[in-house]
């Protein structure tokens, strides 16, 4: 496990609260503006998983979709991204960063190059959403080399076999996903998520983040009861196409994830289980 990622969940554990993981999608609305969003959202938050546009996102909704035809119309590329993470690392140097995407990118730029330029960058770690744990072989030696957690997902129809096979072949963190659809669709039954958090974090020595459907501080503060983690994504990224000029989704943002951080805070670590 990447060192720096270790020392985050360390952090929390001994602060008593679970981590918060924030998402944006790199270069939405446009690059400078990308640059402030995600410096303001790395003050919040713990980990910040920074997306790495693409022209199909299957497994996000239509707000991060939408994030990425933003970030391409405005001519993002992925050398954007890393040049976007490398700020990010330069004021934030305890800071938890993960590159999501697909496939597609660094696949077409070659791994080895990508991991190369991704820690070059100040990553920790990648969320490669559609490189099951079967199909590890064409990235991981890349990503160990250059000192790269590789995050897989699990959801609520994954079985033992398949928690098994994403404990043995990923690393840094396992990401649960809440429910089974896409980004920013309404969150799963909590008793239901929390039962199975605690059954993969019974089978796996990795911490477990929750993900999908956190749109609001209570959803975050319940999550922040169980999971090691908790993720909020689509609900930031909305504050983007919501708001006006770009003082007022800046203003919005720190607004929001503000009130995410005390949300995940507030849970002591006598409430959590």
């Amino acid at each position: 496990m990447n060192i720096r990622l270790s020392k985050v969940f360390e952090r929390c554990k001994q602060e008593g609260h679970a981590a918060l993981i924030g998402y944006l999608t790199a270069g939405d609305p446009d690059i400078a503006t990308s640059g402030e969003l995600l410096q303001a959202l790395a003050d919040q938050t713990d980990i910040l998983e920074i997306g790495m546009p693409f022209s199909d996102p299957m497994a996000d909704g239509p707000v991060i979709q939408a994030a990425s035809e933003r970030a391409l119309e405005a001519g993002v590329h992925i050398d954007d991204v890393f040049a976007l993470t490398r700020s990010v690392r330069e004021t934030h140097p305890d800071l938890g960063i993960v590159l999501m995407g697909y496939a597609n990118v660094p696949y077409a730029m070659g791994f080895e190059t990508f991991a190369e330029k991704a820690q070059d960058a100040g990553a920790d770690a990648v969320l490669i959403v559609d490189i099951p744990p079967e199909e590890g072989h064409i990235c991981d030696a890349a990503l160990k080399k250059h000192d790269l957690d590789r995050i897989l997902l699990l959801s609520p129809t994954s079985t033992d076999e398949r928690i098994r096979l994403a404990s043995e072949n990923g690393s840094g963190f396992i990401y649960y996903v809440s429910l089974t659809g896409i980004t920013g669709a309404d969150m799963g039954d909590i008793d239901l998520i929390r039962n199975k958090v605690a059954h993969i974090q019974s089978m796996s020595d990795m911490p477990v983040c929750v993900g999908f459907g956190i749109k609001t501080p209570d959803q975050a503060a319940q999550v922040a009861q169980f999971a090691d983690g908790v993720v909020v994504g689509s609900h930031f990224v909305s504050r983007i196409s919501e708001a006006g000029c770009n003082d007022d989704i800046l203003a919005s943002l720190l607004n929001s994830a503000g009130n995410m951080r005390k949300a995940v805070s507030s849970v002591s670590a006598g409430a959590r289980a």
